[in-house]
């Protein structure tokens, strides 16, 4: 009988920070004056989090990337169409967090290298010693990183599934996410994709050639195609631009080799700190249920 798998939950922390910035009121604000109101709603979905998983092995990961990233010399144009975060927003997140850390969550963050790489690379480092993912964040990015009994999980939403239901949410199998992103564009990220290809052309490419590679191999073949509409002329664009394709993939695709750091202690979860707490609620003037609950988290 073989072992259950330990589980390490991996959460995708700036998405909840942008998400609780734009979604809570602005009239929460520290001590010295400057807005909360990220922090707060942040601090609500990681105690909401921690109270149903109780996890053992845990990493926060943040975006400190910016236009540092790997990513950018490779494509300057790469998430160039993202405004720079304004300065109380930027405060929010040294905040977030120092709120984790306080309470013994192993955190990480890199200027070359995104959240989305430093999941990968904590999986990627996990794996091998028996333990299942839990990625959580509504990112479908993530969602080329399953495989076996890992699950990514939409918090806000309550929604979760694994590898074998990606194809269902997106068209394409797990592991072609990469492919499907850098053929179809990923107007987040400013990544155009292929002129003319969109995602139920870039699916059904993928859905008879397998990948990205393979259907560039045997291009000569799409024309022949005759469920795809205007094949021909999807031939002639693959032909046209399927150095820049190779290139976008090198975009898509998550690094599973980042920096961590010491890797010694498996990413459990650590004490809290009731010290740090104790100022960071009396900082950030959090009320007292948001303090019981971090008390008792």
């Amino acid at each position: 009988m073989s072992a259950v798998a330990r589980t390490v939950y991996m959460v995708d922390a700036s998405i909840y920070v942008f998400r609780a910035w734009h979604s809570m009121p602005d009239h929460f604000t520290d001590s010295e004056g400057w807005p909360t109101n990220a922090v707060q709603g942040f601090a609500r979905f990681l105690l909401d989090l921690l109270e149903q998983t109780r996890p053992e092995h845990i990493v926060i990961a943040f975006d400190q990337s910016l236009d540092q990233c790997y990513r950018n010399e490779i494509y300057p144009p790469y998430k160039a169409n993202r405004s720079p975060a304004p300065e109380d927003l930027l405060r929010q997140f040294a905040y977030c967090r120092a709120l984790c850390e306080a309470l013994g969550l192993p955190v990480l963050g890199d200027l070359r290298y995104e959240a989305d790489d430093l999941i990968g690379s904590v999986l990627n480092h996990l794996r091998p010693q028996g333990f299942r993912g839990v990625i959580v964040s509504a990112d479908k990015d993530l969602s080329q990183l399953l495989a076996g009994t890992d699950e990514q999980w939409d918090f806000a939403r309550g929604l979760r599934w694994t590898h074998n239901e990606v194809i269902d949410k997106h068209g394409v199998h797990a592991h072609q996410i990469a492919d499907y992103l850098a053929l179809a564009g990923d107007a987040i990220d400013n990544i155009p994709g292929v002129p003319g290809i969109g995602g139920k052309t870039a699916a059904a490419l993928l859905g008879h050639f397998g990948s990205l590679e393979e259907l560039l191999r045997r291009v000569d073949e799409v024309p022949h195609l005759s469920n795809l509409r205007g094949a021909k002329s999807v031939a002639a664009k693959l032909r046209e631009h399927g150095e820049l394709a190779r290139l976008y993939r090198q975009l898509t695709v998550i690094a599973l080799d980042a920096p961590l750091g010491d890797v010694s202690h498996g990413f459990a979860r650590g004490q809290a700190d009731p010290e740090r707490l104790q100022t960071l609620v009396e900082t950030l003037r959090l009320g007292p249920v948001t303090k019981r609950r971090l008390s008792a988290c």
